[in-house]
């Protein structure tokens, strides 16, 4: 499961770094990173910019790391 949590984080910030290229999100890897990232991030585009620097990424990834504390305590304490 940790590699999950793990793959998607790179993902993100892969999609993340896609916003420094022009053109970057028009290309094959962009899009699949797009559909991978865009309806989880979504969730967090209300937090507005800040001095033109959009955090909702980083808050997003930061939640991530919660939710994969969680599941494994989860798991865990199922004995899995």
């Amino acid at each position: 499961m940790a590699y999950f949590f793990r793959f998607y984080e790179l993902a993100i910030v892969a999609y993340v770094l896609l916003s420094w290229f022009p053109g970057a999100y028009q290309t094959t890897f962009g899009r699949i990173l797009t559909k991978l990232c865009e309806p989880y991030l979504s969730i967090f585009r209300f937090i507005p910019p800040i001095l033109g620097l959009d955090f909702s990424p980083w808050v997003a990834l930061i939640a991530l790391q919660f939710v994969q504390m969680g599941a494994v305590g989860l798991l865990t304490g199922f004995g899995l």
